[in-house]
């Protein structure tokens, strides 16, 4: 990983990057493999160089819920390693994912020191936080043409930044970032499709009409 390669890292100094490098470990993951679990203590900084993340809460019925994805140029598990020190949700590679883990204490130094660089940490956490308060918002107002079509968007603007594009989770991951059940999700995925405002072939969605998907998901 080139400093210059995403912009968190370039408000860093050659020295103060060459010392996070130093103490920092890539790891690969393969699909659907563990990179952290719920209630184990947080030790590393973790940042995702390759792949995608998904990043999901167990509850006590040991029911999953699919908080959210994230993909190259984020951190994950910041609010834990910085808050809690105990991971309060868990996370897992979806299909093959690269992982930068940090040294814990390297990383703090260059924070404390580095004002701008803690400043982009700032955005990163509030960014996250900020996608965790709309979700929440979305989940108890809209309804569920409202959530199917948010999720769409999600896919389409944030992760894959195309109109087209195959979704790399299961039927019941998707109704559960949505806050739907799996039937519901896919009657309105069928919906979508018989109004033409999608094509679906499988895991393929290809978006045909945007200005629907964003004014269901504008009035919930």
């Amino acid at each position: 990983m080139e400093q210059d390669e995403y912009r968190i890292w370039q408000t860093l100094t050659e020295q103060d990057w060459k010392e996070l490098i130093r103490a920092s470990n890539l790891v690969r993951f393969e699909n659907r493999e563990t990179i952290f679990r719920q209630d184990t203590r947080s030790s590393h900084f973790m940042f995702v160089e390759q792949g995608l993340v998904k990043i999901y809460k167990t509850g006590k019925s040991k029911k999953i819920l699919t908080l959210k994805l994230e993909g190259p140029g984020h951190f994950i598990g910041l609010h834990s390693v910085l808050g809690s020190e105990i991971h309060q949700y868990s996370a897992s590679a979806v299909g093959a994912a690269s992982i930068r883990f940090f040294d814990h204490d390297t990383f703090l130094e260059v924070v404390m020191r580095n004002g701008h660089f803690s400043l982009d940490l700032l955005r990163e956490l509030s960014r996250h936080g900020l996608f965790m308060f709309e979700k929440l918002i979305s989940q108890a107002q809209k309804q569920l043409p409202g959530k199917v079509a948010e999720v769409i968007l999600y896919f389409s603007e944030d992760i894959f930044h195309s109109l087209e594009f195959e979704i790399p989770l299961t039927r019941e991951e998707m109704s559960q970032l949505a806050g739907t059940t799996k039937e519901s999700f896919i009657r309105t995925l069928s919906e979508f499709r018989h109004d033409k405002i999608i094509d679906l072939d499988g895991k393929k969605i290809s978006i045909k009409s945007m200005k629907i998907i964003r004014i269901l998901n504008d009035l919930g």
